[in-house]
């Protein structure tokens, strides 16, 4: 990944470089693009070039089709975002109500306290938001479910292969699950040597599968065993790099956070395996669904991962300056997965059935079939960080703090536990329209 900043209005190298300084950690090249009409810089690592077929263009990539963009027509700028929202980009306006624009909230927030999310696939010109297109209807795949998975195989090695080419050498995060096993697999054979890192509590289920697939797969593996101690002394780092105090996304991004911390003397880039999930029928309470609303389900929880697990890797990746792939959401496996019968993703009880298919003479038979687990529960968390919440906020104290001033209401004593330490980061901002929130996150209510 890279990150993108700007600002519509000449001669503002020095807010420029201030505001690249505040995300510096995403790159260790620094550009500073000025002109007659706006002020563009752009943060690339070691392993990346600018390309220089059109000096009007500037963009942060993350790979095939994962792109946050400003775009220049003369004095006319153009902001536009990928499909999926990989590449994040926030925009605001400065005291004079000049735009502003970057790769992440806390470049902004001292020229303004009015933030806001580019959704994916949106366009901001001339000061119109575009909406993102209107998907076109598609047809169904007919062929047997065994081609369905040769053919898914072939798209997905592909997608692997496109961000392969474009680093000398590079790792994976590996959980031991489905989706992050099956994209090392198809990686594996692009490098005579790849590493592979994990991070759990000790005995976490995670950590043993990990193993197992890294083990057949002959990576070089490094394995990270973490404390409760461990995870609360990083936890601060992890919500200001995360720009965020929701629950769930937050437990498992401190494992993220600790397992990509390991590859920083290692690798420039890393594959992850984000998208299964949402592509393919992975949470177990989409069983609970009639077929008939599957689709829709899972198009709206792929439209949310921006705000959750694609947030997720690209922070937690990108403070140790490295870049994150996530290849199962490449455009074309993308367009592919949403012509497959949703029978054939969730099939007789079996969650990712399709690309289990795919993943059978790949992968160890445990890893084929080893049921869907959150990542920070087969990371061992648990109710680790949950509990210690409980621990050391009264219900009198979440009572009191659980109304936010923008109105929201936290969820949990452990979302006000990590809320605290966000206004320590951001101060306790009025607006929040750029923050996401997990979907369906459990309520817990004061006793007093």
């Amino acid at each position: 990944m890279t990150a993108l900043v700007g600002i519509a209005a000449p001669n503002r190298e020095a807010d420029l470089t201030a505001m690249l300084t505040k995300i510096s950690y995403r790159g260790s090249a620094a550009s500073i693009f000025p002109n007659s009409s706006t002020t563009i810089g752009l943060l690339l690592p070691d392993h990346l070039k600018r390309a220089a077929a059109n000096p009007d263009i500037f963009e942060a990539s993350a790979g095939r089709g994962h792109f946050a963009a400003a775009s220049l027509n003369g004095a006319d700028l153009k902001l536009t975002r990928d499909l999926v929202g990989f590449a994040p980009l926030y925009y605001g306006h400065d005291a004079q109500g000049v735009l502003i624009f970057a790769s992440e909230v806390k470049a902004l927030l001292p020229y303004s306290q009015e933030v806001y999310e580019l959704q994916p696939g949106a366009t901001l010109a001339d000061g119109r938001l575009i909406p993102p297109p209107i998907p076109a209807a598609v047809e169904l795949l007919s062929m047997p479910p065994e081609e369905i998975a040769a053919e898914l195989r072939s798209i997905l090695d592909q997608a692997v292969k496109s961000r392969a080419d474009t680093a000398p050498h590079f790792g994976g995060l590996l959980s031991g699950g489905l989706d992050s096993s099956v994209v090392v697999a198809l990686a594996r054979p692009y490098r005579e040597k790849m590493h592979t890192f994990a991070a759990g509590v000790v005995g976490a289920p995670d950590l043993h599968y990990a193993r197992l697939a890294a083990e057949f797969l002959k990576t070089e593996h490094h394995e990270r065993s973490v404390t409760l101690p461990e995870m609360l002394a990083v936890l601060p780092d992890v919500i200001y790099h995360m720009e965020t105090f929701d629950a769930l996304l937050l437990r498992s991004s401190i494992l993220h956070y600790l397992a990509a911390q390991q590859a920083i003397d290692y690798v420039p880039a890393l594959f992850s395996g984000e998208g299964g999930d949402e592509l393919f029928a992975g949470y177990d309470y989409l069983k609970t669904l009639p077929l008939t609303q599957l689709s829709e389900e899972l198009e709206d929880i792929t439209g949310r991962l921006h705000n959750t697990a694609l947030q997720r890797v690209d922070r937690c990746i990108q403070a140790h300056g490295i870049t994150g792939w996530v290849p199962i959401l490449d455009p074309d496996v993308m367009a592919f997965a949403s012509r497959i019968p949703v029978e054939y993703k969730l099939h007789q009880g079996v969650e990712k059935w399709i690309l289990r298919q795919v993943a059978e003479p790949l992968l160890p038979v445990e890893i084929v079939h080893r049921p869907k687990a959150k990542f920070w529960q087969g990371g061992g968390v648990s109710d680790l960080l949950a509990n210690h919440a409980n621990l050391v906020i009264s219900d009198r104290d979440f009572f009191a703090e659980r109304r936010l001033p923008n109105g929201w209401t936290l969820h949990s004593k452990e979302e006000l536990f990590y809320y605290r330490i966000f206004k320590e980061h951001f101060g306790e901002l009025e607006r929040l329209d750029w923050l996401g929130r997990t979907k369906g996150a459990p309520v817990q209510y004061p006793a007093v």
